[in-house]
């Protein structure tokens, strides 16, 4: 982003986030007032979009549950048809610091897509065990395809410029990791370009993440499935 000029959309996907999306829009809009938000209601059954839609926020309603990637690519096609200059997913839980948002935009002066990325030697977040390993595999493998060094591909405070927008319009899967892992690797397969900016990521404001070992067994099992598939079906469809 350079000119003032540019044109800034930040997507909330927000599932059941009633409790915390009123008071992340207050602190975008406090941070960015001149951007504009826009919160997909991702099948909330709780009152998520009008909670959006008091604090300040643009919503968009999803007849259904279709997952962070079905609600993002809602908010990128809401993006390109209104022909914004950038994007950028915040979470609706309260973990992506609006504060950050400038850093990560800037990004894009060198690159199609800039990430948010946790493990960069800022703030405190942690992962362990089958977690760990999976985001270790999973930025390593990333890493050779982008030929940069990344260390938080799964990160979904994520900026995109105009070529990411309309690639993500393009193909954006709702599948499991498809909004992160899948559709990163359709960029750099698209020849985009992507880099990274180290951020410090913040508890939820309420409610709890998914925990335990076994938990995290199984991410990591279902991380080594979506980059396989992520690696083998992309150069697939550009022979199409």
């Amino acid at each position: 982003m350079g000119a003032a000029s540019e044109r800034l959309l930040i997507i909330v996907p927000a599932w059941n986030e009633a409790n915390n999306v009123g008071a992340t829009v207050a602190e975008i809009r406090a941070t960015l007032p001149d951007a504009d938000i826009v919160v997909v209601d991702d099948g909330s059954t709780d009152d998520t979009g009008l909670v959006a839609r008091n604090a300040g926020a643009e919503v968009l309603t999803l007849p259904y549950n279709m997952g962070v990637g079905g609600a993002m690519r809602t908010g990128y096609a809401y993006a390109q048809r209104h022909d914004y200059d950038a994007a950028i997913q915040v979470d609706a839980d309260g973990q992506h610091n609006p504060e950050d948002i400038a850093r990560i935009l800037g990004g894009l002066s060198s690159a199609d897509i800039s990430i948010g990325a946790r493990f960069a030697e800022v703030g405190t977040y942690q992962a362990s065990g089958p977690r760990r390993w999976a985001m270790l595999f999973l930025a390593g493998a990333i890493s050779r395809i982008a030929r940069t060094k990344l260390t938080d591909v799964t990160s979904g405070f994520r900026a995109a410029n105009r070529r990411a927008i309309d690639q993500y319009v393009t193909y954006y899967p709702a599948e499991y990791l498809g909004d992160t892992i899948d559709s990163l690797v359709a960029a750099l397969h698209a020849n985009l370009t992507v880099t990274q900016v180290p951020v410090a990521m913040r508890p939820r404001m309420s409610g709890n993440p998914s925990q335990g070992f076994i938990g995290s067994a199984v991410y990591l099992a279902r991380s080594i499935f979506a980059m396989s598939l992520a690696v083998v079906r992309r150069p697939m469809r550009g022979r199409a």
